[in-house]
């Protein structure tokens, strides 16, 4: 996907209208900052969330003058005794944005007509049908939900046009930042940062004991379970490294992991002439939130600079690939079949899941995501049926499996 020379709208005298899926999770509560920060730049026009946590979404509508709110869960009558509370509360009277709820609310919601540019912050595969809706109705997409780009592949490839999708996981932000410095044909190799996890330097033997908790102990970033969980096996790393061939083009063997504890920078780009151009920045997400939102236009002031008056000291590491084969599993995955990294997906979120109900150990997390793989024998077409259907085969080939061990 071209994107470096692309310049959709003209963020720089345009107010900006974004809808924001995901709302009440990490990215799209930053969003809301962001959008915050800057009203001359941009305004909230929908949002949709989970509907875990109703009266939350209900003051983001109040708060934003949303004009569309959906919710995954829950009713149009909860959410519009919700969304009528917090407007009351909020003294605004008259506010009555239209409501959805079900299992379609963020693709309808992603397809909003008033719209420029959608985030989608959904975590998960769920997010694949909100992909393919913005995609579909015209919508810049800025991407935070790596795993419908995974899933779909080639299809939400096929639905996007030049420059329509705008990555937004800071590693692939980074990465589209540091393309603007040469040509694709002298792009020699991309290199994905990593922090390493609460578990950096440990041997397989130790990670036979660590617990929830330490997964979860993330050292730099504050995630949900199931990404920070990622993370801590490198299964996030794996599907940043599948994202970055599928958003730039860059075959898998030319993509490597480097790791980097001090996350300050957010992955760089090696040239054919032996130059490494590299994005630093301070971890913040507000600022790829920003740019994604902007694209390509920088907002000022989204985040903290590095600081130069101060000392300070930068180390990489390569990553060991014994300890931690899932990125080695996923490059398999994915040149396996058109459906492999659904498979993998699917059976990850699965065992992250038994994980944290104490049935497995931490290994075991990787390990069946590979034993399902194993046994995947793949589809010829890739379409949305056979996307859905391979992670229905991948979860319940993973809970076999898991209810056995």
């Amino acid at each position: 996907m071209e994107l470096r020379d692309q310049r959709p709208g003209n963020a720089q005298q345009t107010r900006r209208k974004a809808v924001l899926l995901g709302s009440t999770g990490s990215i799209g509560t930053q969003a809301i900052d962001v959008v915050d920060a800057a009203p001359e730049r941009f305004e909230v026009t929908a949002l949709a969330a989970g509907g875990g946590q109703l009266d939350l979404v209900a003051r983001q509508a109040v708060h934003t003058r949303a004009q569309a709110v959906g919710i995954a869960s829950g009713t149009v009558e909860e959410l519009s005794t919700a969304v009528k509370g917090g407007a009351a509360e909020a003294g605004l009277s008259g506010y009555a944005p239209e409501l959805f709820a079900g299992p379609d609310a963020a693709a309808r919601i992603a397809a909003w007509a008033d719209a420029d540019v959608v985030l989608n912050g959904i975590t998960g595969s769920i997010g694949l049908a909100p992909t393919l809706a913005a995609l579909e109705a015209g919508h810049v997409l800025a991407l935070a939900n790596k795993e419908s780009l995974i899933a779909g592949g080639a299809l939400v490839k096929a639905a996007a046009r030049p420059g329509q999708i705008v990555p937004v996981d800071s590693e692939h932000s980074a990465l589209a930042q540091a393309l603007r410095a040469g040509s694709a044909a002298e792009v020699d190799r991309l290199i994905v940062t990593a922090s390493g996890g609460p578990f950096r330097g440990y041997t397989r033997g130790q990670l036979d004991r660590v617990t929830p908790a330490q997964a979860l102990a993330h050292p730099t970033w504050d995630m949900g379970r199931m990404v920070t969980t990622n993370s801590a096996t490198m299964v996030n790393k794996a599907l940043e490294v599948i994202e970055a061939h599928l958003l730039f083009d860059v075959p898998l063997e030319r993509i490597d992991v480097v790791v980097h504890p001090q996350s300050v920078v957010h992955s760089m780009v090696q040239f054919t002439d032996g130059s490494t151009i590299a994005q630093a920045s301070p971890p913040d997400m507000r600022l790829p939130i920003a740019l994604g939102l902007g694209w390509p236009d920088r907002v000022p002031g989204a985040a903290a600079a590095c600081d130069w008056t101060k000392a300070t000291s930068w180390t990489f590491e390569p990553l060991d690939e014994e300890v931690f084969p899932a990125v080695r599993l996923a490059k398999e995955a994915s040149a396996s079949s058109a459906t492999g990294m659904a498979v993998y997906n699917a059976a990850n979120e699965e065992a992250v899941h038994a994980f944290h109900e104490g049935r497995i150990g931490f290994p075991a997390i990787v390990d069946t995501v590979a034993a399902v793989l194993e046994q995947h024998t793949g589809s010829g077409e890739l379409t949305v049926e056979s996307v859905l259907a391979a992670e229905r085969w991948a979860r319940n080939a993973a809970q076999e499996r898991l209810g056995m061990l």
